[in-house]
C-alpha cells in the first residue's frame, strides 16, 4: 500500500510541474533564435519535444547545451507536436534540409524520441543526423494508451504499426542514448532500448525529471561523448 501511495503521490507531483510550467512557458516565451549562436563552435543540437509540449519545455536544456558552445535549433513547425509520428518526421527533416545541418545531436523528451528515431530510419537519407540523447520515451509504447480515448494518444499502444515498426527496427538503436528514471507513471515498461547505451538513474517522473540536475548532468555528458557508428 505505501508503494502504490508513493507512486500515486508522483503522479500528482508529475503534472503539477508540467502544468506549472506549460503555463509559465506561454507567459514568458523565449525567442529560439537566441540560440543560434554565430560563435556555436560545437556541433548543433536539435531540440524534438514531446506531445502537446512546444520547444520551450526543454529551454533548461537548452540553455545549458547553448552555454557549453551549441547552437540549438528549433522546430517550430511542430507546434505543439499534435501530429503523428510518421507526418512529423518530414517536417524535422525539411528543417534539416532547409538550413543545411549536418552532424546533428537530436534532444528529445517522450514522443520526441519517437520522432527522432523514425526520422533517423526513414527521413535522413543523407546522414544528417548523428545521433540521438531521449529523455522518458516510450520506445515500446504504454499499455496505459489504449486507455486513452485520443487517438493522438493510443498511437503509443504497443499495439500500434508505428510503435512495433520503431520497436522491432534497431538499425540505429547503437547512435541512441535513452535516458530514463527508476519510475515513470505514464511508461510503466520503462525507457530501456535494446542495443542503445540506456542510461536509468534513480529519479522519478515522466515530466519532471527533465528539471532533475542528474538528469541534466546525464544529457551533457552524452552530448558530449562520441557517437556510436
Amino acid at each position: 500500500m505505501r508503494g502504490i501511495l508513493a507512486k500515486g503521490w508522483f503522479w500528482v507531483l508529475d503534472y503539477l510541474y508540467v502544468s506549472y510550467w506549460q503555463v509559465r512557458y506561454v507567459l514568458f516565451r523565449a525567442d529560439p533564435g537566441e540560440y543560434l549562436r554565430a560563435d556555436a563552435a560545437k556541433p548543433p543540437i536539435l531540440i524534438l519535444p514531446g506531445i502537446y509540449e512546444t520547444w520551450q519545455f526543454l529551454r533548461p536544456l537548452a540553455d545549458r547545451l547553448s552555454q557549453a558552445g551549441h547552437p540549438v535549433h528549433v522546430v517550430e513547425g511542430l507546434g505543439r507536436n499534435a501530429r503523428s509520428v510518421v507526418a512529423s518526421a518530414p517536417i524535422v527533416a525539411d528543417y534539416l534540409r532547409e538550413h543545411d545541418l549536418r552532424d546533428v545531436t537530436i534532444l528529445a523528451h517522450s514522443k520526441g524520441g519517437l520522432i527522432g528515431k523514425y526520422l533517423m530510419l526513414r527521413s535522413d537519407p543523407e546522414g544528417r543526423v548523428n545521433r540521438m540523447v531521449a529523455i522518458a520515451t516510450p520506445f515500446s509504447g504504454s499499455v496505459y494508451a489504449r486507455l486513452m480515448l485520443v487517438p493522438s494518444l493510443r498511437a503509443f499502444s504497443p499495439r500500434d504499426a508505428t510503435t512495433q515498426m520503431l520497436a522491432g527496427n534497431r538499425e540505429v538503436n547503437s547512435r541512441i542514448t535513452s535516458v530514463f528514471g527508476s519510475f515513470d507513471p505514464h511508461i510503466p515498461a520503462g525507457s530501456e532500448l535494446p542495443g542503445a547505451t540506456n542510461i536509468r538513474l534513480d529519479v522519478a517522473g515522466h515530466f519532471r525529471i527533465v528539471a532533475d540536475p542528474r538528469v541534466q548532468d546525464a544529457v551533457a555528458r552524452a552530448v558530449q561523448s562520441p557517437a556510436a557508428s
